[in-house]
């Protein structure tokens, strides 16, 4: 029996997030082995005169693949991928699995080959900004449990997220846009966290249902050199299969000059992938109204109302700052009360308090407003 939330997904996905039209090639990317989806989002994208290609990818064998991995590999891995990425108009990543620590065991120096000579050149570079392209998660019971839901009500709650109004969204966005265009100075407060950066001449960008799904955030990015003061991250994180709590930062003139956490060899080691690795390449704003506590998915919790990411790595290419690195990696504040709090200002203007957005040509981003 078909489930209908699953084909209202697919048709979303295929005509709103990507926009398929007759002609193009989509390549949709299973990272695990979600059947229903994957055959929803084929059947649609025939159904609009697309051309579409499958490639399914099992974490486990990619860990087992990974953690012996040399660069000459890589590299060939890359030429092929790339090759056929090029080929693409369009691309549908879904990521699923039953262990998001299944990579956690990949030495960092072969994570670091597999990052800087695969997944740069074949997505950061070529599939981000050269293809329409939207990335997902997939509900499974290890979602579930790290959502602390039972598998059944985590599927509704999934697909309450992934198949809101995102158009009214967008338009409640374009206000939010043009103010963050508008500023210079932006200060971040919450508990363990005073941060000061400029975003002046920075491009914003409406994350509206047509990156990823779910969807929910405004980013720019900082002037580079620009980040002064500290910030602790509250949301767990897991990457590289590793999970990192209480990661803290302290900025000067841009560079990560002390990073600590529940492992400090860990993140310092990310931190020195590159030369960039210790600056910032994105700074976003979260609203899904749906989405309200940390499940350790950054598709997820980078979207979370209430919320800030502020992201060591590259930037992207249409909101520029000059930063380009190997990683892009997305890490989360919540000043929502229950989580200590805390405001966002530009330019000396309260913008948001506690969560709530204050100004009110902003009150249509506020969670009653969206639902």
């Amino acid at each position: 029996m078909k489930d209908p939330r699953i084909e209202k997904l697919a048709e979303n996905l295929i005509n709103y997030s990507c926009g398929l039209k007759p002609g193009e090639k989509i390549l949709i990317e299973n990272i695990g082995n979600e059947v229903p989806l994957s055959r929803a989002l084929i059947r649609e994208a025939y159904k609009v005169g697309g051309i579409p290609y499958l490639t399914v990818k099992n974490p486990e064998l990619e860990r087992v693949l990974l953690e012996q991995c040399t660069e000459e590999q890589m590299e060939d891995m890359a030429r092929y991928e790339l090759a056929r990425m090029k080929d693409m108009d369009a691309y549908i990543g879904i990521r699923s699995g039953d262990n998001v620590s299944e990579k956690g065991t990949v030495p960092s120096e072969k994570m670091k080959i597999y990052m800087s000579l695969f997944n740069k050149p074949v997505h950061s570079e070529q599939r981000v900004n050269h293809t329409r392209w939207v990335v997902m998660r997939y509900p499974s019971h290890s979602m579930a449990q790290l959502a602390n839901m039972p598998t059944e009500y985590f599927e509704d709650f999934y697909f309450d997220v992934c198949n809101l109004d995102y158009r009214k969204m967008s338009a409640a966005m374009d206000p939010l846009v043009k103010m963050m265009e508008a500023t210079d100075r932006v200060r971040i407060t919450g508990k363990g966290s005073d941060l000061t950066f400029s975003i002046k001449g920075i491009p914003a960008i409406k994350c509206d249902g047509k990156l990823n799904i779910p969807d929910g955030e405004v980013y720019t990015a900082p002037v580079r050199d620009s980040v002064n003061g500290v910030i602790t991250y509250n949301c767990p994180a897991v990457y590289q299969g590793v999970t990192f709590e209480n990661i803290c930062f302290e900025f000067k003139n841009g560079k990560i000059i002390k990073a600590t956490a529940n492992n400090t060899e860990r993140v310092n080691e990310i931190l020195d992938t590159d030369e960039s690795a210790r600056y910032i390449g994105e700074f976003a704003i979260g609203v899904n109204p749906f989405i309200e506590t940390p499940m350790k998915d950054t598709l997820f919790d980078e979207k979370i109302r209430g919320s800030i990411h502020f992201t060591p790595g590259s930037c992207y290419e249409d909101a520029p700052n000059g930063n380009k690195s190997s990683i892009h990696w997305d890490l989360v504040f919540i000043q929502r009360p229950e989580y200590g709090g805390g405001e966002i200002w530009f330019d000396d203007k309260l913008i948001r308090k506690d969560g709530l957005f204050v100004p009110g040509e902003l009150q249509g981003l506020n969670p009653e407003n969206l639902k």
